[in-house]
């Protein structure tokens, strides 16, 4: 499930043609703690979650692995 949340993650980042460092403009998540969450040394918080699926335009639900829809709510 991890490895899964990670892709998904890193997946979606360069579906959008964003850097790591333009993730952390967005999210206000440094560069590298960035890299360790795609990598999965490192767990996200709630609040870092929330904030990196309003960046990359997709749910919480989709980076948990909880569905396969990527399109945010609305």
């Amino acid at each position: 499930m991890v490895i899964k949340m990670m892709s998904r993650l890193k997946q979606l980042r360069l579906e959008k043609q964003y850097t790591q460092i333009k993730m952390q403009m967005l999210t206000g998540i440094d560069q590298s703690d960035y890299s360790k969450l795609e990598n999965g040394k490192r767990y996200y918080t709630f609040k870092q979650c929330k904030k990196i699926a309003i960046a990359l335009e997709t749910s919480m639900d989709y980076l948990a692995g909880l569905t396969d829809e990527k399109q945010p709510y609305r």
